[in-house]
């Protein structure tokens, strides 16, 4: 009688007393509901005058949401409520916003206004969801908007919404790549944010849009070394792998000098440990080298993350506690490491997916340091009830830890496992116990006599496991183990597992000699039943015979006939070939070639003894804890963990200079009291700043803010969002007067309390914006205006107002001088688009398209301009001249129906009505010539005449430019190697010596940008194919002395190999 009231409730029932009742719960959905009463109860619960009403249906919409219901019909009904004044009510609205407004974008760009309102919100909640909303709104048309909001909220007074615009920042970034620069300026500002709430997620935003730029962390590494105690878990395991990176390229390897003195980890794991004797005198030779390297000092800053990231390996997460395993494993010095073992065998009580993983990564780090978990060796025996792939991943471990010590104590265990019903996990440990032989000199005989037991178990898995095993043993001492030889070969005809058959017929041919009367008595057997053998097995068939044919080939010549006509015919092509090639070997012949005088050698050739190694002995090259680690493949969005430098890149980057008036009585004695937890004790000084800085600091603050809150804005953020060109002003002065500061002070400014009170803008930033200001010319330069109230109100208005649309263009666009100044007044940040940066002009200038002969007056010329074509962007833009030098107007010029080939495509220019005499007229026509140079035809009409014309274009035009840096040129060319680079050597004339002369006349040459290079004689270059988008690299070498030599990288072969042509040419003349 239960069952009706359950049946009831689940069909959602009425409502209770005291309640109105509207309708059967959505949430259960109902599998005989109609569809035009779907959620009618809700909707009309949504549009009442109610806020508890609203409230109501809200709740039941989300908790439909987290329930896996589709409530996406709704979405008209809940977006009317954005607005709704109610702030519970709003917040609903905008969970479920988030959740559909990628699926109903349409709808969703009908409240973006509502949305841009929902950004000035007083409730920092409302803020952050209006964000939260409008960066899930996956369209193109709204990217300015985007990026306006995310640096709005990156100024915002809220910790909160400051977090979740470093969120918005790698949604923009996958909507729009080319919004990268300016996404690298906020995230630049946000590194520089001292709350824990900010930290994690603006590094995971550093790492999804520019991992490269290494640069941005040197000014902010010790300040997140400090906070990252108290940032939240998530956020912890990001910067860890992040400084993980960054302290391999920042500092030496603290193993450099041990490394000479420490055994060969392979050979110690792999090699017979018999052979320590002999080590002796080779660890003197390494001490007597020793000195000729010079002694190893451990960077303060290299310490100070060791040191602040120990304590986190008692953090309840698991993720944080493997995080923190990796670090030390690759950064810390071998006497240290073993500090995390204690850690990770805590993390085996935890669940079984916890264990899989951490058991995958102690795998790997007992091979090379296998002594830190010696002492826990207990801690990895097996439990009946381990899932088989933990109980293998043990079976792993215990077998890299098994020493001549421990080893009894290991094989006891073995025996134990041995009696399993996992099958899979008895056919480990006969892996694993053919292993520890092998490893163990002492005890190879012992687990070679309890192998053979084996060989009568009753289950025939374990019996094929353990022949395969015995083989391998038996290679390393043959001629000792004749009878266990003999024992296997009997055992034919019991196992039928083909691996365990083909393995014993592989021993008796290799071994013949040893059991000279039983070996043919086997090939007879096996001829017998050859045809119903597996194909492994008929492939060691066919070698026995052929061994026995050419070492007893008396008792077997018939037997070995029979088998290779047997084989001749078989269904298997590989056993086909093999008798036919064992046949003309073996069998001499008045044809028979030299090979056949040799094939004694060639079958009976002594083979060296296998080594059996373990899986995880090669997986130490991903970073531990990745997932490209656990599955033994690179993964999709790794990146590699960097060598350490040869030499330690200069430590002063990371000195941050704070100003004293930012220092406060009460804050340097909290400082004082939090020393012994944050502080560095490597009795690093403070820095200082002149006193000049200070005052006029001190008195612009007290100028523009009550002096009660000028402590609050020095270490909370502005009260109002300063306009990046005034900060970059007052950056720009700052950084003059810093320039005074005497040296000394200069280099005490390496201290860690420092940069847990730096200022809130990022120094890096500060010097990148201070240089710009100096390297351009005063004519480029905007006069900002200085009040900050006029600042907040262009701010605050900017993204309520809708920028022009403009066509998305995948290669990097090159924009006009004038059109540079427009736009500038559109953006928030001061860096104008400097006119270096724009395409130099073709060097193939104009070309004659039909001459005024053939054209009965009519001239035309074309050029490639080098701009985006505005209607399509993988087409060449081609500027059309027209000039009528005949008498007569021209009327109707317009483009016939083109015939091209395959690929190539036209959008032709509007028509020109007339022409008058002696006029002339440009227009703007698109080609796609499909990464090609073949020509495109097509004709030029007017009323009375059609002309047929050819455009064929140069391979520099195929191309726009790309501006990146030298790293990431070296990472793409690194990818481009092989069959994608061609390298030509030239000589350089002496007028083509000059960096100015070099550049002109390549990027006259290619569409291409150049990339920044630190070497003086190497000039690099890169773009992309504007059809296919594939990058072009080009470096040129240009050695003061000798040839110089021109590489260029691409997929597009005959691209890259017409590039070579054309650029020597240029550069030869």
């Amino acid at each position: 009688m239960s069952a009706a009231p359950a049946y009831s409730e689940d069909k959602g029932g009425s409502a209770g007393p005291g309640e109105p009742e509207y309708g059967h719960d959505p949430a259960s959905g109902g599998i005989f509901s109609s569809d035009y009463k779907r959620h009618d109860d809700l909707k009309e619960m949504l549009d009442t005058n109610k806020d508890s009403l609203k409230l109501e249906a809200m709740k039941r919409i989300v908790a439909m949401i987290a329930r896996g219901k589709n409530a996406s019909d709704l979405f008209p009904a809940v977006v009317k409520n954005v607005a709704c004044k109610n702030i519970e009510v709003k917040k609903l609205v905008y969970v479920y916003l988030v959740r559909y407004a990628e699926e109903q974008q349409d709808l969703a760009l009908l409240s973006i206004s509502t949305f841009q309102r929902g950004l000035k919100d007083p409730n920092q909640l409302i803020r952050a969801s209006a964000l939260r909303v409008l960066s899930s709104i996956r369209v193109p048309i709204i990217v300015p908007i985007m990026m306006l909001a995310i640096k709005e909220a990156a100024s915002d007074m809220s910790p909160y919404v400051r977090k979740t615009a470093a969120h918005a920042i790698p949604k923009l970034y996958s909507l729009d790549s080319d919004q990268k620069d300016q996404l690298i300026e906020v995230i630049e500002k946000l590194l520089a944010d001292k709350t824990t709430l900010v930290a994690g997620s603006v590094v995971m935003a550093f790492e999804e849009v520019c991992p490269e730029r290494i640069d941005l962390i040197h000014k902010n590494y010790r300040k997140l070394c400090n906070l990252l105690i108290d940032v939240e878990e998530w956020g912890q395991v990001v910067i860890i792998s992040m400084l993980t990176r960054y302290a391999r390229t920042q500092f030496l390897s603290p193993t450099q000098n041990e490394s000479l003195l420490e055994e060969n980890a392979e050979k110690a794991f792999y090699g017979s440990e018999e052979d320590e004797a002999k080590g002796a005198g080779s660890e003197e030779t390494a001490a007597a080298a020793l000195p000729a390297r010079k002694p190893y000092i451990m960077d303060p800053d290299h310490r100070l993350l060791l040191r602040n990231t120990k304590p986190l390996l008692q953090s309840r997460s698991a993720a944080v506690v493997m995080a923190v395993a990796q670090l030390y494993f690759h950064l810390a010095p071998k006497a240290e490491v073993g500090v995390i073992a204690k850690a990770l065998v805590r993390l085996l009580r935890s669940h079984s997916e916890v264990q899989y993983v951490v058991l995958q990564n102690v795998a790997t780090m007992s091979i090379k340091r296998r002594g830190m978990f010696e002492p826990y060796l207990k801690s990895f025996y097996i439990r009946s009830t381990d899932p088989t792939q933990i109980k293998i991943l043990k079976l792993e471990v215990l077998t890299n830890l098994a020493n001549e010590t421990n080893i009894p104590t290991v094989l006891r265990e073995f025996q134990t496992y041995i009696r399993s019903m996992d099958k899979d996990f008895v056919a480990a440990t006969i892996q694993a116990i053919g292993r520890c032989a092998t490893n163990i000199g002492r005890v190879r005989d012992t687990c070679l006599n309890g192998l053979v037991q084996l060989l009568s178990n009753r289950d025939e898995l374990v019996v094929a496991e353990s022949v395969v095993v015995i083989k391998k043993l038996l290679q390393m001492q043959p001629a000792q183990h004749g009878e266990i030889i003999k024992h296997l070969a009997k055992l034919t005809d019991n196992i039928q597992v083909p691996m365990a058959r083909a393995s014993i017929l592989w021993l008796i041919g290799e071994y013949c000699e040893h059991v000279p009367r039983i070996a043919p008595d086997v090939l007879r057997k096996m001829a017998k039943s050859f045809t119903a053998e597996e194909d492994i097995v008929k492939l060691q068939v066919i070698n026995l015979a052929a061994k026995l044919y050419l070492t007893n080939s008396k008792q077997t010549k018939l037997l070995t006939q029979y088998v290779l006509s047997l084989a001749k015919y078989d269904q298997n092509y590989d056993i086909r070939d093999r008798a036919r090639f064992t046949r003309q070997l073996i069998v001499p012949s008045e044809q028979g070639g030299a090979l056949s005088r040799h094939a004694k050698k060639l079958f009976l050739a002594p083979k060296p003894a296998p080594v059996l190694e373990s899986s995880f002995k090669d997986r130490d090259h991903f970073q531990l804890g990745s997932l490209s680690h656990l599955l033994n493949a690179k993964a999709t969005g790794y990146q590699e963990l960097p060598d350490w430098p040869e030499e330690a890149p200069d430590p002063s980057v990371r000195n941050v200079e704070v100003p004293e008036w930012t220092k406060c009585s009460n804050r340097e004695k909290r400082k004082e009291k939090e020393k012994p937890f944050y502080s560095d004790s490597e009795g690093e000084s403070g820095p200082t700043e002149s006193a000049d800085s200070g005052k006029q600091m001190a008195e612009l603050g007290s100028s523009v803010l009550p002096p009660m809150c000028l402590h609050d804005w020095l270490y909370e953020g502005p009260p109002f969002p300063l306009s990046f060109s005034e900060q970059s002003e007052e950056d720009g002065k700052r950084k003059t007067k810093k320039k005074k500061v005497p040296e000394g002070k200069g280099e005490a400014s390496s201290s860690d309390e420092d940069s847990d009170s730096s200022s809130s803008t990022s120094e890096s930033e500060m010097t990148s914006e201070s240089e710009e200001e100096q390297l351009e010319p005063a004519s480029w330069r905007r006069k900002t205006v200085r009040s900050p109230s006029l600042c907040l109100i262009i701010v605050l208005s900017t993204p309520t107002v809708t920028p022009p649309s403009v066509q998305p263009v995948s290669p990097p666009a090159i924009v006009s001088t004038s059109l540079a100044a427009d736009l500038e007044g559109l953006t928030l940040t001061d860096s104008t688009l400097v006119p270096s940066l724009l395409s130099p002009v073709s060097r193939v200038g104009r070309q004659e398209l039909l001459h005024r002969v053939a054209g009965e007056g009519l001239v035309v010329d074309y050029t490639f301009s080098r701009q985006p074509f505005s209607g399509d962007p993988h087409m060449v833009s081609v500027h059309i001249h027209f000039s009528n030098s005949s008498d007569t107007p021209i009327k109707g010029l317009h483009v016939g129906t083109p015939k091209l080939p395959a690929g190539i495509s036209i959008q032709e220019f509007p028509e020109i009505e007339s022409l008058a005499p002696g006029e002339s007229a440009t227009a703007v026509m698109g080609i796609n010539f499909c990464d090609s140079t073949q020509a495109a035809n097509f004709q030029l009409c007017t009323q009375t005449r059609q002309f047929y014309v050819s455009i064929q274009p140069p391979v520099g035009e195929l191309m726009a430019p790309v501006f990146m840096s030298e790293n990431e040129f070296k990472k793409e060319q690194g990818k481009l190697m092989g069959m994608n680079e061609i390298t030509e050597k030239l000589m350089l004339p002496d007028t083509c010596r000059s960096d100015h002369i070099v550049v002109q006349k390549v990027t006259a040459t290619a569409n291409l940008g150049r990339v920044p290079c630190g070497t003086s004689d190497e000039y690099r270059f890169a773009g992309r194919t504007l059809t296919s988008g594939s990058l072009v690299l080009l470096t040129l070498d240009a050695r003061p002395a000798g040839a110089a030599q021109l590489t260029v990288n691409s997929e597009k072969m005959v691209i890259g190999t017409m590039l070579v042509k054309d650029v020597i040419q240029a550069l030869t003349q």
